[in-house]
């Protein structure tokens, strides 16, 4: 049990320095929030890790953030760069994983399965964020929605796609470890 313990707290921080990498590998866009692949990490925390440890990789990432280490999107650190019009994508992160990792088998085998959780947990973070950039910015939904969601749904599509078919590969290697 102990060994099995310490083997999730390393495949943990592992994931939360994924998360790192993925989101410096960015599109900048004209609304301030850029294109990256940080969602594409956290859904593979979720589904690959399960709702909590996954959800803990990600708390791990926003925590070294919210101290200044600069691993948000561009090298961005701080409490400012979470109470910035981002921040409340980044937030959006938590339930993000958590959904994407929901213990219901039924789902979590099923490629579909997969994407339906995927796709809450997009929409729960898109909600977030752009409430939260609306009220850091004074902009309205409208625009709102269309600086910070619709340029991002094909890639987001994307991104679903891939990490529902990558997932299992990766937790099955990860067991054989």
């Amino acid at each position: 049990m102990k060994d099995k313990k310490i083997r999730m707290l390393v495949f943990t921080a592992l994931f939360a320095a994924l998360i790192v990498v993925f989101a410096q590998l960015q599109i900048p866009m004209p609304g301030l929030v850029p294109i990256s692949l940080a969602t594409f990490g956290v859904m593979m925390c979720g589904l690959v890790l399960g709702w909590r440890w996954g959800a803990l990789a990600v708390a791990v990432y926003i925590l070294l953030g919210a101290v200044g280490v600069p691993v948000f999107a561009g090298f961005k650190g701080g409490v400012s760069a979470l109470l910035g019009p981002t921040g409340g994508y980044i937030i959006g992160y938590l339930p993000y994983a958590a959904l994407a990792g929901l213990a219901i088998p039924s789902l979590q085998e099923k490629y579909w399965g997969r994407c339906v959780l995927l796709a809450l947990g997009t929409g729960v973070c898109y909600a977030l964020g752009t409430a939260w950039f609306m009220h850091a910015t004074g902009r309205t939904l409208a625009e709102s929605m269309g600086l910070c969601v619709l340029p991002f749904l094909p890639g987001d599509a994307a991104k679903i796609i891939l990490s529902a078919l990558l997932a299992p590969r990766l937790r099955k290697a990860m067991k054989q470890a």
